[in-house]
């Protein structure tokens, strides 16, 4: 089900892609400009590393490759070129050097724009909270020299693009985030295409079989147990970050007013004067983040909670750019 709030009413007509309207659409400029502001985030990968977002990252394969890891003694099977003969001959014993291969990491980036993320109370509306932080993340990976792919979903579609290292690619990727967000409409009659977050998640365990950086910006809305096994299953090759995009709204309800709730095509208007009925709105708000946020554990993947009342540039750098890692579990 979708909240849709009074106290934050959408135009009824979408916008242009080349116009914004603060908050509630963003344009494709917007997002192209904060590439400047996507400078200073850190992603930190599962696998031991000091590098940035995206680029050259370690591998779980050991080889020939060009970081140094450890020596240790031969064991049967070693490739014999890389036994340390110095070390060897003054121990007596062959030891060999264990280096770490160094191998892309692509980011796949999963954009949600369906009409659940038509909401927000204060600075933004999800939607653009959502565009925002797909945004930095892509023009962080290109920095870093790696390949930036999406998949950008809606009620309706999901739509493609495959990794490419190409600043062309990222700009057309956020043309299509841009595009699909200035659909979204208040009024808009919405016809459902069944669970399109499932959807997208197998569309993207199709596109990244390992070794990626899965970004996925989204309120999970409609998640189910196949949600969970989707998530499960692509954090099982790759390192998956879940971009939790939430409203503060019902943290604290109005005493007053009323709240309606949609699923695109029924709806009721909740009274907020009664007090059960915000404790009740209250209690399963808190029990559902409260539910995502032990995916950590028990998924395997890294949820990151995303205020769409707060700027989007500033809480990555905060939460992503903090000097800890952000790992599995984390």
């Amino acid at each position: 089900m979708t909240l849709a709030s009074r106290r934050r009413a959408a135009p009824r007509e979408p916008r242009g892609n080349g116009t914004t309207t603060q908050g509630i659409y963003v344009a494709a400029a917007d997002l192209v400009a904060l590439e400047s502001r996507a400078r200073h985030l850190v992603l930190r990968p599962r696998r031991p590393n000091h590098n940035l977002l995206a680029g050259r990252h370690g591998s779980r394969v050991r080889g020939r490759g060009l970081d140094f890891e450890e020596l240790r003694q031969y064991l049967p099977g070693d490739d014999v070129r890389t036994i340390d003969w110095k070390v060897t001959a003054r121990s007596r014993r062959p030891f060999v050097r264990v280096y770490t291969e160094e191998k892309d990491r692509p980011a796949l980036i999963v954009v949600d724009q369906r009409i659940n993320m038509f909401f927000g109370s204060q600075r933004a509306l999800k939607s653009v909270t959502a565009a925002e932080a797909a945004a930095l993340c892509a023009w962080r990976t290109l920095t870093e020299g790696d390949r930036v792919g999406g998949l950008v979903f809606d009620d309706a579609s999901v739509r493609e693009q495959r990794p490419e290292r190409d600043r062309g690619a990222v700009v057309r990727l956020l043309e299509t985030i841009s595009a699909m967000n200035h659909a979204l409409a208040a009024d808009s009659r919405v016809s459902r295409n069944g669970p399109q977050l499932d959807r997208a998640l197998d569309l993207a365990a199709r596109v990244a079989h390992h070794d990626h950086l899965i970004i996925v910006c989204t309120d999970c809305d409609g998640h189910s147990e196949r949600t969970e096994d989707l998530l499960r299953r692509l954090a099982r090759h790759n390192d998956v970050v879940l971009l939790l995009v939430h409203d503060p709204f019902f943290s604290k309800l109005p005493e007053s007013g009323a709240l309606v709730v949609t699923d695109g095509q029924l709806q009721v208007e909740l009274r907020m004067g009664s007090a059960s009925h915000r404790r009740s709105i209250t209690e399963f708000a808190d029990a559902r983040m409260a539910r995502m946020l032990a995916w950590r554990q028990e998924l395997g993947v890294t949820v990151v909670p995303l205020s769409a009342a707060e700027d989007t540039a500033d809480q990555l750098r905060h939460l992503l750019g903090s000097g800890r890692p952000l790992v599995k579990g984390s």
